[in-house]
């Protein structure tokens, strides 16, 4: 079947695309240069996503995400039913580890960060919650397709082991390790993962959290 786009929705969407925690307001003229997109083109886009919720343009001219897009999070996580499961998995990780934990799931071709909890120290690895993510890279990655039905023949010793790991494949000088949390049937639910600098996660550490991170999938498993 031919793929379907609708070309003006996929431009809208990706003036949405712009907006991170590092960039939770922007200028027409920032969000022309990160889509590409006409000055016009954005005008009307954003004249749309703002009448329904989408987008909020403020008196001095910044755009910024909507109510919309909060309501529309807050359904995503709770259709998995899993946040009062997750999150307290994910504080205690951190609490051991000291590194960043994050509960990825797959959308398709994507991971997407469902739940995080970051890191006490001040230099860590941070990414928002919502993220999408390729899956060509990084220990999430790599376990979620591992575990899947489009497994690949390299991923036997991933399914053999029971986690991966990796090293500076998505960030630089950034370490993560990651183990998945299955379904009473053995698929794949989610990876459940810690990051943080390769300098801290050396063998003993990258052992250590490991270990917390097989105990609490134990876990996970089991509470289903």
């Amino acid at each position: 079947m031919k793929e379907q786009r609708v070309e003006a929705v996929e431009r809208a969407l990706s003036i949405i695309e712009c907006f991170s925690a590092a960039d939770r307001e922007l200028t027409l003229t920032e969000i022309s240069e990160l889509t590409g997109l006409y000055m016009s083109t954005i005008l009307r886009l954003c004249g749309s996503l703002e009448r329904y919720g989408y987008i909020v343009r403020r008196p001095t001219g910044e755009f910024r995400v909507g109510p919309s897009l909060w309501r529309l999070g807050s359904l995503y996580s709770k259709g998995f039913e899993q946040a009062e499961v997750i999150r307290p998995v994910l504080r205690e990780i951190v609490e051991k580890t000291k590194e960043t934990a994050t509960f990825y799931v797959r959308e398709g071709d994507d991971r997407v960060c469902l739940f995080r909890e970051t890191s006490p120290h001040s230099l860590r690895f941070d990414l928002d919650e919502g993220a999408r993510l390729t899956m060509d890279r990084g220990a999430g990655a790599h376990v979620l397709r591992a575990f899947s039905d489009d497994a690949r023949p390299e991923d036997d010793a991933i399914r053999t082991a029971g986690f991966a790991i990796s090293e500076g494949e998505r960030t630089p000088n950034v370490t993560a390790l990651a183990v998945p949390v299955l379904d009473p049937t053995g698929g794949i639910r989610g990876a459940l993962g810690v990051s943080g600098p390769t300098f801290r996660l050396d063998q003993d550490a990258r052992n250590a959290a490991l270990a917390v991170l097989q105990a609490a999938s134990h876990r996970l498993n089991s509470q289903q």
